[in-house]
């Protein structure tokens, strides 16, 4: 979509393509409340500033159907899409994948959340040394590391659907 389309179309038209960059209503009503934007760039600092503000249980609703990493991403819809092509990277041989859902469940085990990196641009072995690290973070450091791991995939992906 050009930024002109963004500019003048309806929230009810822009719902869909909001929600697939993340799911928080406060998010996409703050961020067209603030149209028109003159470019781009503006529209991603917009809305990079207004993830600053999200809440714990505002991230926890955006991931409640969010893939873990390493799992087959199911579904059509524009949020799985996006998915799919952000973790296009990971090996789907099995050793892989028994990697992942040991590391997967040793965070939940940790955080009682899943585990959230952004993936475009990382390799498996980048986005596995990240888990590791990140289990030794104190639940309040991890949650921000979280909040702007998701803000991260939020704006890229709204980077990719609005030129």
């Amino acid at each position: 979509m050009r930024l002109t389309e963004f500019n003048a179309a309806s929230p009810e038209e822009l719902k869909e393509l909001l929600d697939a960059c993340v799911p928080i209503p406060a998010w996409r009503a703050a961020l067209l409340a603030r149209r028109p934007y003159a470019h781009v760039e503006q529209l991603t600092q917009v809305a990079t500033e207004i993830a600053q503000d999200w809440t714990d249980l505002e991230v926890d609703a955006a991931l409640a159907h969010h893939p873990r990493i390493g799992e087959k991403v199911q579904g059509e819809t524009r949020e799985a899409q996006a998915s799919r092509r952000e973790q296009g990277s990971l090996s789907q041989d099995e050793a892989a994948q028994q990697e992942w859902i040991s590391a997967n469940r040793a965070y939940e085990d940790r955080f009682d959340r899943i585990f959230l990196i952004r993936a475009a641009g990382r390799t498996p072995a980048q986005m596995m040394t990240q888990l590791q690290l990140r289990l030794q973070n104190t639940p309040e450091e991890e949650a921000r590391i979280r909040r702007g791991q998701l803000a991260e995939i939020a704006v890229g992906r709204l980077e990719h659907s609005v030129s």
